[in-house]
């Protein structure tokens, strides 16, 4: 199964850090048919693997390099692999898009501050939707039962796509049908697995109360090379969002002044849940340069960034990175893959993150939602799946409640 280069390296450092600390760690080699429904039955779910395929075709008598199909595998959680695939050549031919720019269109259709801004980037009514594209040549192979849960393993630009707000011709929402995760790759599946065992193996007794940070004070970055630094803007919904969770978690929320660095970062290892409700720097070059932001003090610049992430050793079963983003640049897979991956590779299983900036009053009530489902059941799809529902009939619009995805576990 085809899968990106960046992903492949992951699942290298990953594999190394898991192995039991031999000179000679495994490198991990893409899995083969076998492991791959041994993960499926493993996960108890239907895993959909898709891969965007490259040709390059003569247009007006020059070589270009377009998209040409989609491929989609469907592995049922019995070991069962199918496969589909879908033509984009007349996306490009007939409607002159592509699927990079249908799915970046309709996330700044979900996620603009006003729909007349949003200009020439508007999805043509004739343009083949998202979910004709991703879900209709697979749907008969998805599950009937609601709960059943289907992890997507988008590839490139597909991991922008906010699956839960994908419609049918009926106007039947995605997560209507199915609770719903995302894993960036097969391998990692299998990794945020052996996770999740190592903490159920773990004794309790080091573990700390759950951490949840909101509205710290915040620290000046520049948000483009060479600019003058600036303040982040401060994010008082998230300051609320956070004091109407901490009791959920039977903690104090951390805010303002009190939000350091260096003091949530000692917090951090011996915490069971992490909630950060602040801005999150998305860097789409580099994915490890992504940052979360905090106060800033003595001489750090209260900025924590993937990388940093990548050498922490945690025992958090979920992180939840709410607010996470600036709306500052296009958001691609790759910034929050980075963030995500940097918690995945320091230990944590289950990771939630945004696709885009979401207004403040919808995702308080989300959240709270999360928490209160996640008390009576432990499923953290379904507590999200049931939040995104509850929000939706408060806030109906898509990009009040579809940005958060769950990247990873869902027990």
């Amino acid at each position: 199964m085809p899968n990106g280069g960046r992903a492949r390296a992951f699942v290298d450092l990953l594999t190394q850090r898991l192995s039991t600390g031999d000179a000679n760690p495994v490198i991990a080699t893409p899995p083969s048919q076998e492991q791959i429904r041994q993960i499926a039955k493993a996960q108890n779910a239907t895993l959909v693997q898709y891969s965007i395929i490259y040709d390059d075709f003569q247009i007006q008598g020059k070589r270009e390099w377009r998209e040409s199909a989609l491929y989609i595998w469907v592995i049922q959680p019995t070991g069962e692999i199918a496969f589909r695939q879908v033509d984009l050549k007349p996306l490009w031919q007939k409607h002159n898009a592509s699927l990079a720019s249908s799915i970046v269109g309709n996330q700044e259709f979900l996620a603009v501050r006003s729909r007349s801004s949003f200009g020439s980037t508007q999805p043509q009514p004739n343009l083949p939707t998202l979910h004709q594209l991703l879900i209709e040549p697979i749907a008969s192979l998805l599950p009937k039962d609601p709960d059943a849960r289907v992890i997507f393993i988008p590839q490139r630009s597909l991991f922008q796509v906010p699956f839960p707000a994908l419609q049918d011709a009926n106007g039947t929402y995605l997560i209507q049908k199915h609770t719903i995760l995302t894993a960036p790759s097969i391998q990692v599946l299998d990794l945020t697995r052996q996770q999740r065992q190592k903490l159920v193996q773990k004794p309790t007794n080091g573990r700390g109360s759950d951490l949840v940070l909101g509205n710290p004070t915040m620290p000046s970055v520049s948000l483009s090379p060479g600019e003058p630094k600036q303040q982040l803007s401060p994010l008082p919904g998230a300051e609320a969002e956070a004091i109407a969770i901490a009791p959920l978690l039977n903690t104090q929320a951390i805010t303002g002044a009190q939000g350091t660095k260096a003091a949530i970062v000692q917090k951090m290892p011996q915490a069971s849940i992490i909630h950060l409700a602040t801005h999150g720097l998305l860097d789409d070059v580099r994915g490890l340069r992504s940052a979360i932001a905090m106060a800033p003090s003595g001489s750090d610049d209260g900025l924590l960034t993937a990388e940093e992430i990548f050498d922490m050793k945690l025992q958090a079963n979920l992180v939840v990175l709410s607010a996470c983003n600036t709306g500052e640049g296009r958001i691609t897979g790759d910034g929050v893959i980075g963030l995500s991956r940097a918690l995945i590779s320091a230990g944590v299983p289950s990771v939630i993150v945004s696709l885009w900036a979401v207004p403040d009053a919808p995702t308080s009530e989300l959240m709270q939602s999360f928490y209160q489902n996640l008390q009576n059941n432990p499923d953290k799809a379904q507590a999200l799946r049931q939040a995104m529902l509850t929000t939706m009939k408060t806030h109906p619009g898509p990009r009040n409640w579809a940005a958060f995805i769950l990247i990873g576990e869902s027990e």
